[in-house]
């Protein structure tokens, strides 16, 4: 199904394995974009179950035994997705052009100066015999928003029949990215969490990545980036065997949902400066070395370099921040995540969370250490997960049954991997400190054990609120809910209608419960500030050359970031009625960063 459309400005990422798991059966007959997780194929083939038994379709289970179970479950799923999405699409548009009061409603929530609303309004304020008009403008102009998925990168187990390790092919992300090119979708591939160069490779295996004789591409890759650099470097890989990226998504390293990968002190703002000023080289550069790669395969090459798009997401929060991003960096589109975890028509969430997410303020919301692949994670007080992991603390019987072994990469103690969260691991790690006790003191002891039970089961918890939602079975240990939204979602206290969401982006609503929410620039800043502060005072071992060349480069950043801002939000024509208290903020978080002390290494 072609997807190309420019009817919304806005786009909703991917969010944990559940969130996103089937938000293009909810809004993609909308025009809205949005993102599936294809990294757990066992909620994928429940999915596939439970939607095929909802709108009758035919429905043959795919167990793990049969061969490439993995690759398939998620082929039948996104062709299934398709499917109802084709269908709920046309239902859509026989609605709008046979209802006038649907139609109304929908370019209610349009953005206002799209050319698409104001040909849609055209047909309400000239009172013109509506129905094969607006069918035949519909169908000239109109299309539903992509089913793009997403991969982490990094969650790419190896597998094993028996203990026999299995093709590289075989591997989770690999499976995945198989799934995703044999299946009839035409839309995209959202690869996130860095570069994993064999997994890259793969891509050459499918034609379906490479340009047409028409220089049209059946199926896109975007890379999730933090940096300009980071966007070159993968790029360019990538162009060297042939593959275009045709979106670069940058995502803020703080002020974001899930995984906290933060940069070393860049903001956001100075990040999409040197996108919007370098663009022409990401494509130039790409665009030569994909022409040699192509030339030297015997496939068609295009004469023009094909479409590049630049979006970001993070922390978005205000119809004038929407406005502000798209204008100012000249984006093509924003990606609201968090937001819409409160937004029962867009998202798979239980009521008990989206009830958790509504009263949570700033306070609630911090970075953990609970990830097994050892990166901060964004997380929340309450959520249901880190009361049953407690509970089997308290029964000394810690860590994960690990049913889903997805994130099983820890090689130290077994050749096929375990989970830093699973039982198996935790009892191995806790043995080993039963050996060490009597030379600790039980302070030490204590954190060393606090390390070891901070894990928890992501694979289950990000996934159990589309069971919960669904009146699906959860089976084996209870392992309760994982939440993951950005810290933004602090200013948002209520469960709000698709409609009302959209308004609020495009600046026709407010669904904001806190008028002293920071500007999304300032609020990352501290964050980024905070981040360093909690650097230097954590750091336990020995100081380096190397960690004090880091910190100060991190100090120095903030810093030529704050200056950027300064300059930005004296000259800018947007936020005038918070313009002093940007400024002054500015100046504060430019006074703490020049206070902060970087130590310095003693010559011996």
């Amino acid at each position: 199904m072609s997807t190309t459309n420019n009817i919304h400005t806005f786009h909703i990422p991917v969010m944990g394995l559940a969130y996103t798991i089937d938000s293009p059966i909810r809004v993609a007959q909308y025009g809205i974009s949005s993102v599936i997780s294809i990294t757990d194929d066992e909620l994928i083939e429940k999915m596939r179950a439970f939607y095929s038994k909802k709108f009758s379709l035919p429905y043959q289970e795919i167990t793990q035994k049969c061969h490439d179970y993995r690759a398939e479950r998620i082929k039948h799923y996104l062709n299934l997705v398709d499917t109802i999405v084709k269908d709920k699409f046309e239902s859509f548009k026989n609605e709008l052009a046979e209802n006038k009061t649907v139609l109304e409603n929908y370019i209610a929530i349009l953005p206002i100066k799209s050319e698409f609303k104001k040909g849609l309004q055209k047909f309400i304020d000239e009172g013109l015999s509506m129905k094969e008009s607006v069918k035949n403008y519909l169908a000239e102009h109109f299309s539903p928003g992509g089913i793009d998925v997403n991969i982490m990168t990094k969650v790419d187990k190896d597998n094993f029949d028996k203990k026999e390790q299995l093709p590289v092919e075989f591997n989770d992300a690999h499976a995945s990215l198989r799934g995703f090119a044999e299946s009839n979708l035409t839309s995209s591939v959202v690869l996130s969490a860095g570069m994993n160069p064999r997994l890259y490779s793969y891509f050459e295996q499918f034609s379906v990545f490479y340009p047409d004789a028409n220089g049209e591409l059946q199926k896109k890759i975007i890379l999730k980036v933090s940096d300009f650099r980071s966007a070159m470097i993968q790029g360019n890989f990538l162009a060297k065997k042939g593959l275009w990226v045709s979106e670069y998504r940058i995502e803020s390293g703080l002020n974001c949902g899930g995984h906290a990968f933060a940069t070393e002190g860049f903001l956001m703002g100075p990040i999409l400066e040197e996108f919007k000023t370098k663009k022409d080289q990401l494509i130039q550069s790409a665009h030569e070395l994909m022409v040699k790669a192509l030339e030297a395969k015997n496939l068609p090459v295009p004469a023009q370099p094909l479409d590049l798009k630049i979006t970001a997401q993070g922390g978005v929060g205000t119809g004038e921040e929407h406005d502000f991003l798209l204008k100012n960096y000249g984006l093509d589109s924003v990606g609201w995540g968090s937001p819409f975890l409160l937004v029962p028509e867009a998202t798979s969430v239980d009521e008990e969370t989206r009830v958790l997410l509504a009263k949570a303020k700033e306070d609630d919301f911090y970075l953990s250490n609970i990830s097994p692949l050892g990166v901060p994670f964004n997380s929340i007080k309450g959520m249901s997960n880190d009361l049953w992991k407690q509970k089997r603390i308290d029964d000394n019987k810690a860590g994960s049954s690990c049913p889903k072994k997805l994130l099983a990469l820890s090689k130290e103690y077994d050749a096929q991997g375990l989970c830093t969260a699973s039982k198996k691991y935790q009892d191995l790690k806790l043995a080993e400190l039963e050996v060490q006790k009597d030379h600790l003191t039980a302070s030490a002891l204590q954190k060393k054990q606090a390390k070891i039970f901070e894990k928890s089961c992501l694979c289950v918890g990000l996934a159990n609120a589309s069971y919960i939602e669904n009146n699906l079975d959860v089976k084996g240990q209870q392992q309760g809910i994982v939440i993951c939204p950005g810290p933004n979602l602090a200013y948002f206290d209520q469960v709000v209608s698709l409609a009302d969401m959209v308004k609020h982006i495009y600046g026709n609503a407010n669904v904001l419960a806190d008028t002293n929410r920071p500007n999304m620039f300032v609020n990352e800043l501290k964050m980024y500030v905070d981040y360093l502060k909690n650097e230097l005072d954590n750091y336990t071992e020995e100081f380096t050359t190397a960690q004090l060349k880091k910190w100060n480069a991190f100090k120095s950043n903030l810093l030529a970031g704050i200056e950027y801002y300064i300059d930005l939000f004296a000259s800018t024509d947007f936020f005038g009625k918070d313009s002093n208290t940007i400024q002054e903020q500015l100046q504060f978080y430019k006074a703490a960063v020049e206070a902060i002390e970087i130590p310095v290494l003693e010559q011996v």
